[in-house]
């Protein structure tokens, strides 16, 4: 009896992996849109003797590049520190909600959960014991 054909699947869904495609490129563009909004100085008429007129190439304005980037970053940032680190967080299939725990004797007793909880409960970076003040520091 012939086989049928199976379809073969990657280990990693494809759903997550686009989800993560589209929050970095939206991040991308809105980081290159506040730095496309920066300008440059216009360029003295006075070049120095000797050397070739510059063709109109300017000197770039540092202050303005900080300030395209200063807009830029919060826009960038924000969805990044908002994101849903565990898509599966908080539902029945949910790998990470697991623990295992034991107690030998009058010890106290040990467990797994105190390093699986974070990541099980939390929803974003923002909010995890010590990734989330460390975040805090970023704008957005």
């Amino acid at each position: 009896m012939p086989s049928q054909h199976r379809r073969s699947r990657s280990p990693l869904s494809s759903r997550p992996v686009l989800r993560l495609a589209v929050a970095v490129s939206s991040a991308g563009a809105a980081l290159a849109a506040g730095v496309g909004a920066a300008s440059a100085a216009p360029a003295s008429s006075a070049g120095l003797p000797g050397l070739p007129d510059p063709g109109g190439v300017t000197r770039p304005d540092v202050g303005a590049a900080l300030t395209g980037l200063q807009q830029g970053a919060p826009a960038a940032l924000k969805p990044v520190k908002s994101m849903n680190i565990n898509p599966l967080a908080q539902t029945g299939v949910d790998p990470l909600d697991n623990s295992v725990g034991t107690q030998a004797a009058d010890f106290a007793p040990v467990s797994t959960a105190a390093a699986t909880k974070p990541l099980a409960t939390r929803n974003s970076l923002s909010t995890l014991p010590i990734a989330g003040p460390v975040a805090g520091v970023l704008p957005g």
